[in-house]
């Protein structure tokens, strides 16, 4: 027998052609042991797609005529239930499976990640000073508790598990899992030891696993930057001053940072008076405070304030690296070399040209900050190596159906975390759209029941939300033994260590 239905916005399936006492002669109904009754059903085509239902794990198939006439009720709504995998538990990630789980009410989604704890670079990439903007984790973990989300940590896509596998075992699969690694700068020299990326540094110091160098905890880093002997440090830009792209929040912090004293170049902001009187609020606010800085250091509280603050920060505008200078012994960086430029155009769409005139800076750090880059995760998957990007339209993998995007992958490394949540929820809406008009492929799914032993026949151990809440409840433990909020775990097989025990 064939039961035909429509479904509404919520997915839930009306039936229109009813259940009408036992089942007919050589039907089939597929029951699933122990969590329920689900039918083997073939759809009319409308609605979200029409899709035929397989059983759970352990299911049985019986006759239809041994289904007792009192279960007719259970078929009055046929409920959509579409499985689908996340890459990836970032903002980008966590915000993707948080829209597709509110906004489809039956939707089970599964995030994998390679890291064995979650969040991203809102745990890896945001400076221990700024807890505010970690809140977000509070949202995520929300949505890590739906019973329909599960985390999948410790899982490298790509790797243990390719995406022809998850697209076999899913009815849809979201790429949301960044952008991995740095941009170089391509000048000679950036080889040399003292040129490292300020992604790495970040890394480092918040403890992400593969930036640990010669430390193990971000205890050992305090230490270490405690026993810093840097005095003064460039911040240099190709651009101006009206395309500087840091906010008034972050300058603010700059100046006021503890134990530091700025040094800006007042000739940098001249002519520039009525500009920044006709510039949009935000930029105004911005450029004003530059100035103020520039030509009126902030006053110290008692004593001299550069007396009392050795270390000293400043911005180089209109410059750009030309080449890393090497020390004598050819080891290590001793400074750099930098190409002065000049502006054409006007406005934040003016354009840096060098002028031919260089200048020396003696240095023995370089830190690169130019920006992140995506990498293409499976062969299968199309990728614009020259844009560090998935070419997708609105988060639709173009040339693969059940393929989407999402984040950093989808856009480029552009935006806060507010950018990277519109993004994220646009593309959960796409999914969505296609599911409601039958685009994604049509047949059973049973998601991670399909990956699980295909994960444990190759050796991988998935760590899930509950093992990482061991994790986390260490973390507290081992910061209370030290008079700190948390102590960060960084070890891997510390990590592993304490989820089997």
């Amino acid at each position: 027998m064939a039961l035909r239905g429509r479904c509404g916005r919520g997915g839930t399936w009306v039936v229109t052609q009813g259940w009408r006492g036992g089942a007919s002669r050589g039907s089939r109904v597929l029951v699933s042991q122990p969590a329920g009754v689900w039918p083997w059903l073939s759809m009319a085509p409308q609605g979200w797609g029409y899709w035929r239902w397989a059983a759970r794990p352990r299911a049985l198939l019986l006759p239809g005529a041994a289904f007792p006439f009192g279960f007719r009720q259970l078929f009055s709504t046929l409920e959509l239930a579409p499985h689908i995998c996340v890459v990836g538990s970032g903002p980008a990630g966590f915000y993707t499976a948080q829209h597709l789980l509110k906004h489809h009410p039956q939707a089970q989604v599964d995030i994998y990640e390679k890291q064995l704890v979650p969040f991203g670079l809102v745990r890896f990439g945001v400076a221990p000073d700024h807890p505010e903007v970690k809140n977000v984790i509070n949202t995520f973990t929300q949505t890590a508790y739906s019973p329909r989300c599960a985390f999948r940590g410790n899982v490298t896509v790509g790797r243990d598990v390719s995406v022809s596998e998850l697209q076999e075992a899913y009815h849809a699969v979201v790429l949301s899992y960044g952008a991995e690694d740095h941009r170089t700068l391509g000048i000679p020299g950036e080889e040399l030891p003292g040129v490292i990326s300020a992604r790495d540094f970040v890394g480092w110091y918040n403890g992400l696993p593969e930036n640990r160098k010669k430390t193990d905890i971000t205890a050992e880093a305090l230490k270490v930057l405690k026993q810093s002997q840097v005095q003064r440090v460039w911040i240099v830009g190709r651009r101006g001053p009206l395309q500087a792209a840091f906010t008034i929040k972050e300058l603010r912090e700059m100046i006021n940072l503890p134990g530091s004293q700025p040094l800006l170049d007042p000739t940098d902001f001249s002519g520039l008076e009525e500009l920044i009187k006709e510039a949009p609020r935000p930029r105004k606010r911005l450029l004003e405070l530059l100035v103020r800085t520039a030509l009126k250091p902030p006053e110290a509280k008692g004593a001299d304030r550069r007396a009392e603050t050795p270390r000293t920060w400043g911005l180089r505008f209109l410059r750009s690296p030309q080449k890393v200078l090497a020390s004598p012994d050819g080891g290590r960086v001793a400074g750099i070399r930098l190409d002065v430029m000049r502006l054409e155009g006007s406005g934040e769409n003016a354009q840096a040209v060098p002028t031919g005139a260089v200048e020396d800076v003696p240095c023995g750090l370089v830190l690169s900050s130019v920006g992140y880059k995506s990498h293409p995760i499976d062969p299968t998957v199309p990728f614009d190596p020259k844009l560090g990007i998935i070419p997708n339209s609105e988060g639709r993998v173009l040339g693969a159906p059940g393929l989407y995007c999402s984040g950093w992958v989808k856009r480029g490394p552009t935006g806060v975390i507010a950018t990277t949540m519109n993004d994220s929820f646009l593309t959960g809406q796409a999914l969505l759209q296609d599911l409601e008009e039958g685009v994604l492929p049509l047949g059973p799914k049973l998601g991670y029941a399909i990956i699980e032993p295909l994960l444990k026949n190759r050796g991988v151990q998935p760590v899930s939300f509950e093992d990482w809440e061991k994790l986390d409840d260490e973390e507290v433990a081992q910061g209370q033994a030290v008079g700190k909020p948390r102590e960060k775990l960084v070890d891997p097989q510390q990590m592993l260590r304490i989820i089997r025990h």
